[in-house]
């Protein structure tokens, strides 16, 4: 790994050790400078000259200053002449502005998407993105993982009898359902009508969830208002108690105060996607630091990141599980 260099913006220097950690590499210095005038400046702090270099930084709040501070960074290393520039963002917070849903409405997802190429990026590594149609924003080379996995390994020799994988939506449902098989337990979903960015509607639950502890996977928790709207349909269904799990746990606004000590929740699982709120002792924080090292060691070598994905995705993992409405349809 000599030719690879690694550098990290301001957004999550701890996962970029990490991952740094698991490479067997040092964390490159980087100079964050603001003006008087409030505009930014980044300076990469080693040689990049025909040097395969990473930039890790997830778009969390403050999220347009970290983007800003992405984008100063690629342009940097353009301008250093480096061999080829990754831009690993583990959180793409734009990939929720994916879809035209109202009358002139701007498509942030592409938008940003756009600038990340023009600024000099050779390839995108992030995770877990909101909607697939996100990966085909990009005209860079985009390799997506999963935290699927990993979220399984937390439940793996727990007792899961009388368990349920719940999607909130079911959009997530195909990701709720790969995530049952790893578990070999069934699966259930919520239909969800979202009336605003922090206020959902959850009219029915799709799936048999009486008498069950119920499991819920979401991609992203932010303000908790979805979670709370499916926890009361869960409990009038008949579920006796609920896991939380996400791969991106924001916990913005009152999500911190709406679930720690929600009476029907057990625990609340997430991964380091995203800085972990500090005054949540009990949150479960799994690494994903191992997955992007041993993704960005593939890719440097011209190795396949395919094979990260066995025992994960549908072709390798184990046909137990089945949404109900997919039943009914068979």
């Amino acid at each position: 790994m000599n030719d690879v260099v690694v550098f990290s913006g301001s957004a999550h220097l701890t996962l970029a050790n990490r991952i740094c950690g698991h490479l067997g590499v040092g964390l490159s210095p980087t100079h964050i400078r603001r003006f008087s005038n409030d505009c930014l400046q980044a300076q990469l702090l080693a040689n990049c000259r025909q040097r395969d270099v990473y930039l890790i930084q997830p778009l969390v709040p403050p999220t347009q200053e970290h983007l800003m501070e992405l984008l100063l960074m690629i342009d940097a290393a353009r301008g250093a002449s480096a061999a080829q520039i990754t831009a690993v963002m583990p959180h793409y917070a734009y990939a929720r502005s994916d879809k035209k849903d109202a009358p002139r409405i701007s498509l942030g997802g592409r938008l940003v998407a756009d600038m990340i190429t023009t600024a000099g990026a050779s390839r995108v590594l992030t995770m877990a993105l909101h909607a697939p149609q996100v990966h085909g924003f990009f005209s860079t080379p985009v390799d997506h993982l999963t935290a699927i996995g990993v979220l399984a390994d937390h439940f793996r020799g727990t007792d899961l009898d009388n368990s349920i994988v719940v999607s909130p939506d079911l959009g997530n449902a195909k990701v709720a359902t790969q995530f049952a098989r790893l578990l070999g337990l069934p699966v259930a979903a919520g239909s969800k009508q979202r009336l605003a960015d922090d206020r959902v509607l959850i009219d029915a639950i799709v799936g048999d969830v009486s008498g069950k502890r119920a499991i819920i996977l979401d991609d992203e928790i932010a303000t908790g208002g979805s979670m709370v709207e499916l926890l009361d349909r869960l409990e009038d269904a008949g579920a006796t108690e609920a896991a939380l799990v996400c791969t991106h746990g924001l916990f913005a606004g009152k999500a911190v105060q709406r679930l720690r000590r929600h009476p029907f929740v057990t625990e609340v699982v997430t991964t380091d996607t995203v800085p972990p709120p500090e005054d949540w002792p009990e949150l479960q924080v799994r690494s994903v630091s191992q997955l992007f090292a041993e993704a960005i060691s593939r890719i440097h070598h011209g190795r396949s990141i395919s094979s990260l994905f066995e025992g994960v995705d549908p072709t390798h993992a184990p046909p137990q599980a089945t949404l109900p409405f997919e039943t009914a349809r068979h």
